[in-house]
């Protein structure tokens, strides 16, 4: 009897530590193991426009296509390209239309960013301040138990490293925050899809969305017609052990763990179940996009085109990989190939819209919701910008942003002048001829008068972002970043010192004056945040995640 006692307190301890040694597993892989079931490939049929074209003249249709985390340096056009590869199709937008040179993000992180450019507005406007965690869990799981978005933020904030500034985890604000499924994009506010829905545009969704998973802040709740793509902030490119795709992982990030652990290779049609694509996701969504672009060549339409390239995690089709054997280093090698498929996507929507004869009457944006991000542990991603995503210095909200529309912008235009994205939704508002509300403030101004040369003076004299304490403001060329940590002001002259490498603000208290107090009557209009950071993570402006600290370097703070 005394032997069978200790043979069960045996195997109760086995039991007890392999229980413990796994709970990390676990709750780094619930919201993956708990999101359910994902079906094999079905056909998407998008909803057919009139068999004919209308005699009459119609309003353009437009096309708005957004990479996610493309550096300034990434493209060919703006940069060198990643290791030197081309990007001519994307370099095509703004060769045969105008580049914008000083186009920035509304922020510097992904769901922050498209807010401001779906609503045209500050998202600050509305409490949108901090990017949601992605880890929506079924309802009948207990939050209360584990709490998906605050294991993510703990996961960063106790990430390894020998560098002295250390991430800050949050533990009250976590304890009483609302479910991450819950934060989002306000139904109160009016979208591009909604203004150009009320003048008779089919509205199309492709990719990702990072609004808000809750009913109300869906893309098929906020005026898109149809909704094909992902609502939460990425997904795999292949299965990870898919014979097509290349991976790297990068060990040293806590989020490239993250999405690892919980990322799917799914997306969903208008809320429906989730599926499995039939190819790579950034063809599978250009080959959505061609589609809906002849189900729909004879009315008006809005296609929203959001590729999650080249986000990570990192995967490459092979046939990509294997294209640009001239390059060595393996994880850089899979990015410039992610860019690649990226490219090839953008020109074969050029393709489509000139063989369905829409070309001339179609308006094509393309830009990046923030710049390069540090995590993926390659230099030189917003060359020759400093800072990361994740930062108000110029790389992290300075990003390619161009226009086409045959016969209407001249090939080779360019505009120097500061433009935002949330001037997107005022200019497609024009293109439509959608009045703006009238009822909340409009930040954005349309942007074809400055295109065409009709207008006089900048689009914008002031921009600001804000996230947390780290609050900035650019007047004129003039720019200033406030913080709590580091505490001194940083202020810049652009026209003099575009990469931001001398700090004036002891040199001109004046102008330090001056910003400061833009900055604090822009802030006192903004709402509170409608949701708490949960962590403040230290970001090295020169050097990428994974790579030794360097005494002294130059870091900020980001509150998310």
């Amino acid at each position: 009897m005394k032997g069978w006692v200790k043979g069960l307190g045996a195997a109760v301890l086995v039991a007890g530590v392999g229980l413990w040694a796994s709970a990390d597993w676990l709750k780094l892989h619930a919201p993956g193991l708990l999101a359910g079931p994902i079906a094999p490939n079905r056909p998407v049929v998008w909803a057919a426009g009139p068999e004919a074209a209308p005699a009459a003249a119609r309003p353009a249709n437009i096309i708005l296509i957004v990479a996610d985390d493309l550096g300034w340096n990434d493209i060919s056009l703006t940069g060198e390209g990643v290791a030197g590869t081309a990007t001519p199709n994307i370099d095509r937008v703004g060769l045969e239309g105008v580049q914008f040179d000083n186009g920035y993000a509304g922020n510097a992180t992904c769901a922050p960013s498209r807010a401001a450019l779906l609503s045209g507005r500050y998202a600050t406007r509305f409490g949108y301040e901090f990017t949601p965690t992605d880890t929506r869990l079924p309802d009948w799981f207990p939050t209360g138990l584990f709490r998906p978005d605050a294991m993510f933020a703990r996961n960063i904030a106790h990430a390894d490293g020998d560098w002295d500034q250390k991430p800050v985890f949050n533990e009250a604000e976590a304890a009483k925050a609302a479910p991450p499924g819950d934060k989002g994009m306000p139904s109160s506010e009016i979208t591009i899809a909604e203004q150009l829905q009320g003048r008779g545009y089919h509205t199309i969704h492709l990719g990702k969305w990072h609004l808000g998973e809750a009913r109300g802040m869906r893309p098929e709740d906020q005026g898109f017609d149809e909704s094909l793509g992902f609502i939460i902030g990425g997904q795999l490119f292949l299965p990870e052990n898919d014979p097509n795709v290349v991976n790297s992982r990068q060990d040293f990030d806590p989020i490239d763990k993250f999405l690892w652990a919980n990322l799917p290779f799914s997306v969903q049609y208008n809320g429906g179940p989730r599926f499995a694509p039939d190819r790579y996701m950034t063809d599978y969504l250009t080959e959505q996009a061609l589609a809906g672009i002849r189900a729909n060549r004879n009315r008006p339409f809005f296609m929203y085109l959001a590729y999650n390239a080249p986000h990570t995690p990192l995967q490459a089709l092979k046939a990509d990989y294997d294209a640009l054997s001239e390059i060595k280093d393996h994880r850089l090698r899979v990015y410039a190939a992610m860019v690649r498929a990226l490219d090839r996507g953008v020109g074969r929507v050029l393709d489509e819209l000139k063989r369905q004869g829409l070309d001339e009457n179609t308006l094509v944006v393309f830009t990046s919701d923030n710049g390069g991000a540090h995590y993926v542990g390659l230099p030189d991603l917003n060359k020759p910008y400093r800072g990361w995503k994740a930062t108000f210095y110029e790389g992290g909200t300075k990003v390619p942003f161009m226009m086409r529309w045959p016969g209407r912008i001249a090939p080779a235009t360019r505009v120097a002048a500061p433009v935002s994205h949330f001037d997107i939704y005022a200019t497609a508002s024009a293109v439509a001829g959608a009045a703006l509300p009238d009822d909340r403030p409009v930040d954005g101004v349309d942007l074809l008068p400055h295109v065409l040369g009709t207008a006089t003076g900048r689009p914008h004299e002031t921009l600001f972002w804000r996230s947390g304490d780290y609050r900035v403001v650019r007047h004129g060329d003039w720019k200033l970043q406030t913080l709590l940590d580091p505490a001194e002001p940083l202020l810049f002259d652009l026209a003099a010192d575009p990469t931001e490498r001398r700090n004036l603000a002891a040199a001109r208290p004046d102008k330090l004056a001056e910003l400061q107090g833009l900055l604090a009557a822009h802030d006192a209009r903004q709402k509170k945040p409608g949701w708490a950071s949960l962590v403040r993570a230290p970001i090295a402006i020169d050097r990428p995640l994974g790579t030794l600290p360097v005494k002294g370097e130059d870091y900020v703070y980001w509150s998310n």
